[in-house]
């Protein structure tokens, strides 16, 4: 082939841009060279790390830097507000590209089946992440009325939850959140939150650090109870077999064994507590039941039998991420994932030509946003042997420029690479008077008019 390997990526969060920089990293990349065109529907590419990350951990946002790099290669191009299928199918996507990776994540959030779900006052974690991280797509305001409050789940999203709920609004000001998201959260009325976990202290699915800095906070008392340190041997091969559960269950036997502080805000974490109704009255929120579990030898844990009633006005489901199906491709409805084989979608057992997978949409929304190299190194390694055996789809107008004037035919208005650097720069400057790194701009119309579109 004379020209460059042409190469469509829908989705510009760190599993598109980890399958970009696999691409650059290979011999093909070499000869005949490759192209690569990521698509993305929200103006700003990034995606979890824009809006699924905390606000108060700049740390995970430094992956960024690294993900810059990978963009600003001039075999790369970003088409930004461009919606996977409306704005351009899988059908016109071949017709431009030898082949597609699909890597678009997941938003929605995971059901859980227990009575009084839909109460008002509960909610999705899912959804909060996206309030207050200022995604352009879900409203303004979030009813922050409760003084007390449940979070289900032991994973760093809960953990996430629970500590912008227990903070203060202006311990968040020096971060990127939007001005109505601080004035959300200056309202406040939340003084208890509370984690429930159903299993024990060995199964939590923290990071060690994650869990260790809802501690550095000076107005937040995170108090275990010293009856939910509990090991069987199942938990206790876990902490032999696995150093960071082990250095969970020693933070939290700490936390356990020490005097409860008078910091003002208090955020317990409970273990062996199993969610098994929301309690509401008139439509709303007004409790919490859980069933007391215990340890069965292997890790897991039975029922008791013996229940609590919980007095919390909120509860913040924190149970999983839950990917969109995408149309005109398989879709496996339990694990909220598009079959594939290595990264090549499988559709009534054989290959889907010219067409792959990598990252969550793939496996799950399991495992940190670094376990999404090997994913992208795979998917990307047999993409490129289909490419070497002659066995993707040939295009009609592999062109570069004809995706742009499909586009601008359709009157998309799309966001570019430089773009982003005209958003993150004027981003940059409504946080400069305040003397914070940026302020995030919420609105798709803003971010497309600083984005130039």
């Amino acid at each position: 082939m004379s020209r460059p390997l042409r190469v469509a990526i829908v989705g510009a969060g760190p599993a598109g841009i980890y399958a970009a920089d696999a691409l650059l990293k290979s011999e093909t990349a070499v000869e005949p060279g490759v192209s690569i065109d990521l698509f993305e529907r929200m103006p700003a590419p990034f995606g979890l790390i824009r809006y699924g990350v905390a606000p108060d951990h700049p740390r995970i946002k430094g992956i960024i830097t690294a993900l810059h790099q990978v963009l600003d290669k001039p075999q790369v191009r970003l088409f930004g507000n461009v919606d996977y299928p409306n704005d351009i199918s899988l059908d016109e996507l071949h017709s431009f590209y030898d082949a597609v990776i699909f890597s678009t994540g997941a938003t929605a959030d995971r059901e859980l089946r227990i009575p009084g779900v839909d109460l008002d006052g509960s909610y999705g974690a899912a959804d909060f992440v996206s309030w207050y991280d200022g995604h352009p797509d879900v409203p303004r305001t979030w009813p922050l009325e409760a003084e007390k409050v449940a979070v289900l789940g032991v994973g760093n999203v809960a953990l996430d939850v629970a500590r912008i709920l227990a903070k203060t609004a202006d311990e968040l000001l020096p971060t990127e959140i939007p001005p109505n998201v601080y004035d959300g959260l200056k309202v406040n009325k939340a003084l208890e939150v509370h984690v429930f976990g159903r299993r024990g202290p060995a199964q939590a699915k923290f990071s060690p650090m994650e869990l260790r800095e809802l501690d550095h906070s000076p107005n937040i008392e995170v108090i275990v109870n010293p009856e939910d340190i509990d090991y069987d041997e199942g938990s206790i091969a876990t902490r032999r077999s696995n150093k960071q559960a082990d250095m969970v269950a020693k933070t939290l036997e700490n936390w356990a064994i020490r005097d409860t502080g008078d910091r003002p805000h208090k955020l317990f974490l409970h273990f062996f507590e199993s969610p098994s109704e929301v309690l509401g009255e008139d439509g709303k929120v007004v409790g919490l039941r859980t069933e007391r579990t215990e340890l069965d030898g292997t890790g897991n844990v039975k029922g008791t039998g013996q229940f609590t009633d919980w007095d919390v006005q909120s509860v913040y489901r924190a149970v999983g991420y839950l990917s969109d199906e995408l149309p005109k491709l398989p879709w496996d409805v339990e694990s909220g994932t598009v079959p594939d084989e290595g990264g090549r979608v499988i559709e009534a057992g054989e290959p889907l030509p010219s067409t792959y997978v990598t990252g969550w949409i793939r496996r799950g929304p399991i495992g940190l946003i670094g376990h999404t190299k090997g994913d992208a190194n795979e998917t990307v390694a047999n993409l490129l042997a289909d490419f070497a055996g002659g066995n993707l789809l040939t295009p009609q107008t592999p062109a570069p420029e004809a995706v742009e004037a499909f586009l601008s035919e359709r009157q998309v208005r799309y966001t570019t690479w430089d773009g982003w650097y005209l958003l993150d720069a004027a981003e940059k400057a409504l946080g400069e008077p305040e003397g914070r790194e940026r302020v995030k701009i919420v609105e798709r119309e803003g971010m497309l008019g600083a984005s130039g579109a």
